[in-house]
């Protein structure tokens, strides 16, 4: 299993298949994903371990290992790691399209685009 690396941690890719991809996420300490939505599929996310900031419409919630979040198909989203441990979930996505390249990024710590 390939390991990818981002610039907030490193995931695995668990399933890919036409119909779903899932992905075993790490986020590293005080670190975070861009603030970001898709055209093209949803989300669901279930915490493994470590505590997770979720934000959805710019609303935050805290989830912690055993909690899911469900992210809706244009919902603007993001999840940090602000403590001292890594952050490990499950991100399970469900549409019609599943690249990267339908990231759509509002705001993202590491100037990508």
């Amino acid at each position: 299993m390939e390991k990818i690396v981002r610039p907030w941690g490193h995931m695995f890719v668990l399933l890919s298949s036409p119909t779903c991809k899932v992905k075993e996420i790490h986020v590293n300490p005080l670190q975070r994903l861009s603030y970001q939505y898709h055209q093209k599929r949803s989300e669901h996310w279930f915490i493994v371990s470590g505590v997770a900031t979720v934000t959805l419409d710019d609303v935050e919630y805290t989830k912690r290992a055993g909690d899911s979040v469900d992210v809706a198909l244009l919902q603007k989203h993001r999840v940090a790691n602000f403590g001292n441990e890594p952050m490990v979930f499950i991100e399970i996505q469900t549409g019609t399209y599943f690249g990267e390249d339908d990231i759509v990024r509002i705001e993202d710590d590491y100037k990508r685009t």
